[in-house]
């Protein structure tokens, strides 16, 4: 297991931080053996959290034309017929992946093909299971078409934590399934919408694994 490349400002960030407070501490209330190592303690504390949030563990990506791979590590809670209304247009079957803070926040395509529309959206920082985060929040939009003319959209969507969203995709771009599209930071919410049809393979309160768990397949 490595520490993802969005992490090294973060760390760097909290270790600074961490050093400066133990600092003041050990200059304004060394002669406190409590409240040092307490000092200590939650400073350990903050960098483990910190440095687990940031980990990019190996996976072994199995790639299928036929499956929608989950494109991100946590819990679903949705799943349901809805009009999709920013690029389709049309009923679509949508899938929503909570990710709180101790989970994985890399982001990975669900599917290999050409991304046929990308959009970003500034917004609201809503909590990510409130009905209007999908569509209030700051959050991006992908389509990606795959070989055989199949759409499917994956939306990243900031929650009340989540303040930076992160993509290295854009309209145009070939993806490659299981390969990373993006990351989020400190929790937040990835929605898929899939064709009417679609066989899904994950049922509410499912814990999944972005590029291991297959969401779905086509029919």
């Amino acid at each position: 297991m490595t520490i993802h490349k969005e992490g090294y400002t973060s760390i760097a960030i909290v270790v600074l931080v961490i050093f400066v407070a133990n600092a003041l501490v050990h200059y304004f209330i060394a002669d406190s053996t409590f409240v040092v190592w307490v000092t200590y303690v939650l400073s350990f504390l903050l960098f483990v959290t910190v440095l687990q949030f940031f980990r990019n563990p190996r996976r072994r990506i199995t790639m299928d034309d036929n499956t929608i791979l989950c494109p991100a590590d946590g819990k679903v809670v949705v799943i349901e017929e809805v009009e999709e209304t920013e690029y389709f247009r049309d009923k679509r079957i949508q899938v929503s992946i909570f990710m709180s803070p101790i989970n994985v926040h890399i982001n990975r395509n669900p599917v290999s093909g050409r991304v046929s529309f990308f959009r970003y959206h500034a917004g609201k920082y809503l909590v990510a299971w409130h009905p209007k985060s999908s569509t209030l929040n700051e959050r991006t939009s992908i389509a990606v078409q795959t070989a055989t003319g199949k759409e499917v959209l994956f939306r990243q969507i900031a929650g009340a934590m989540a303040r930076r969203i992160v993509w290295y995709v854009g309209e145009g771009a070939e993806v490659t399934q299981g390969e990373e599209f993006g990351f989020i930071k400190f929790g937040s919410r990835v929605d898929v919408f899939l064709p009417l049809g679609t066989r899904v393979d994950v049922s509410i309160g499912d814990k999944v694994s972005g590029g291991l768990t297959v969401l779905g397949r086509f029919d």
